[in-house]
């Protein structure tokens, strides 16, 4: 009647009540989860390691490459025009192959260095354009600067293209190839045996579907028709196939821009981007195997890659130095076409002009 609660019904007694400690034996309720504050960390998180790697992988990438060639020693040049121009090329260097591998990829042991492809890509808003240069052109061997001397020689005539390298490396090549286009070359690529071998087993084979089967026994081909998949030493052996062909070196750069398309198709596929264990392999066979000029960032090398995957995806034109005739064993350009093709080039205009 007074009144008074012991508290004993609530459990008070044990401090177990609303608002008191939790009874001996018992656990407190857990608060509930900050579910914005887990979601914000992780996304923090992921972010920093994305970074940091796209970081790291970047400056890794950029030291693999070897920016070794100089154009500003290139003499009397061209305006250069709209868009970008690249000349890649594949040489038959082997520095640094062992003679089993000269034997297992066949490709002798000759002294020196020669090109055994050569490509302008043009990179531009109207539409990508890649054009092979035989290696038979016959063209004029311009004044030029010597990259080792630096004494200035004179014109030497006309002669196959390749003899431009084969005399004094990449900037005479440069200089030659600007001399006969009137094109301005804004970047240089190289590749060696070698290197191309490495890329292509690197990126575990490229598909490839051949309209019919040939032999040459100088690089090793021997292939059936229809589709395979090419290691790096059959791919090698396929772009260098020159004497099992009529016109050896019209059909030859025929293949080399097949085999491209399908190497850029290839590196390009999920399987390969998104596995580590396959594209760094593949980043670092490629890049450690180019040799730049010394302009070249990771980014037009990039802007390089996705123009030849777009070309040879039908996204751009393809073709080879329209041909004319030839004289002394040598291929003639087609003036007039040669000339049209420039110009468009230069003002980076839809390419009209077909090749051969």
């Amino acid at each position: 009647g007074t009144g008074y609660d012991n508290g004993y019904n609530t459990g008070q007694v044990y401090g177990g009540g609303p608002g008191g400690p939790a009874a001996p034996g018992t656990r407190a309720p857990r608060p509930a989860p900050n579910w914005g504050r887990r979601i914000k960390l992780t996304t923090i998180t992921v972010l920093s390691v994305l970074i940091v790697t796209s970081v790291a992988t970047y400056f890794w990438a950029d030291s693999k490459l070897h920016r070794d060639v100089d154009l500003a020693q290139v003499i009397d040049r061209p305006a250069e025009g709209e868009g970008t121009n690249y000349l890649i090329v594949g040489s038959d260097s082997r520095k640094g192959m062992s003679d089993e591998e000269k034997k297992k990829l066949h490709t002798g042991s000759a002294e020196g260095q020669r090109t055994d492809s050569m490509m302008i890509l043009h990179v531009g808003s109207n539409g990508d354009t890649l054009i092979s240069l035989p290696r038979d052109s016959n063209v004029t061997i311009p004044s030029f600067k010597g990259s080792q001397s630096g004494r200035l020689y004179p014109a030497s005539g006309t002669t196959k293209l390749n003899a431009a390298y084969a005399k004094d490396g990449p900037t005479l090549l440069v200089r030659t190839v600007e001399y006969n286009t009137g094109l301005h070359i804004d970047h240089y690529v190289e590749i060696g045996f070698a290197g191309f071998a490495n890329i292509v087993d690197a990126v575990g084979g490229v598909d490839m579907k051949l309209d019919q089967g040939f032999k040459d026994k100088y690089s090793g081909a021997d292939f059936q028709a229809g589709e395979q998949t090419l290691n790096g030493e059959q791919a090698l052996a396929f772009v260098r196939t020159r004497h099992a062909f009529a016109a050896s070196d019209l059909q030859r750069t025929k293949n080399q821009q097949k085999f491209l398309s399908a190497l850029s198709h290839q590196v390009a596929t999920p399987s390969t981007v998104l596995n580590p264990f396959k594209l760094y392999p593949t980043m670092g066979a490629g890049l450690d195997s180019l040799t730049v000029d010394k302009d070249m960032s990771l980014w037009d090398l990039a802007s390089m890659f996705w123009a030849m995957k777009g070309v040879s995806g039908g996204d751009g034109t393809s073709l080879n130095m329209p041909i004319s005739g030839s004289v002394g064993g040598n291929l003639v350009w087609d003036k007039a076409k040669v000339q049209t093709l420039v110009n468009e080039l230069k003002n980076d205009e839809k390419v009209t002009v077909t090749g051969n």
